[in-house]
């Protein structure tokens, strides 16, 4: 494990998942977020992604999370060498955003690009969440199998399949 992508719907522990693989493994961890917002929330040009999409999955190792653009996804499945895909059922991932906003308003989420709302990136998740069944659908996976082969796939199903994934890499107490 040295490449891991990880991926899926909105509001589903991506974040807090890749934070403990990379305090667990050392591999740097890199938000897609952070490289795909300026500090004030807007988003950065689409060849300033892409330049620095590039620089990062040349590099030795990373745990990248998040979706960014769909060629920059492509890119990284092919240039992976483990992908965790983050599919929990769609209540929880509606839970697990209004339970950031809501946090939000006594302490900034961890990992949250400096200056972008929390208010504005919810309502954005509740969007994508909403138009999440045309996109992560079941040809879609099987297009993501297709380019994992040689590679480990994990597809996270349910919270207690997270906490399950996450022990094995010797976290215990996952709270997500």
């Amino acid at each position: 494990m040295n490449k891991v992508v990880v991926f899926g719907k909105p509001g589903g522990g991506k974040s807090t998942l890749s934070r403990k693989l990379s305090a667990e493994t050392g591999i740097k961890l890199c938000a897609l977020d952070l490289i795909e917002y300026k500090k004030n929330g807007e988003r950065v040009s689409p060849e300033e992604y892409s330049k620095k999409h590039a620089d990062l999955i040349v590099t030795d190792n990373w745990i990248i999370e998040g979706l960014g653009s769909l060629e920059s996804f492509w890119l990284r499945l092919d240039a992976a060498d483990t992908l965790i895909y983050v599919d929990l059922p769609y209540y929880v991932h509606y839970w697990w955003v209004t339970k950031r906003l809501l946090k939000s308003f006594f302490v900034k989420p961890e990992g949250w690009p400096e200056g972008s709302s929390v208010l504005i990136g919810t309502l954005a998740s509740w969007k994508y969440l909403r138009l999440s069944p045309n996109f992560w659908t079941p040809e879609l996976f099987e297009k993501i199998q297709f380019h994992a082969k040689g590679k480990d796939i994990y597809r996270i199903t349910s919270v207690k399949e997270i906490n399950n994934f996450a022990k094995q890499f010797g976290y215990t107490g996952v709270r997500i």
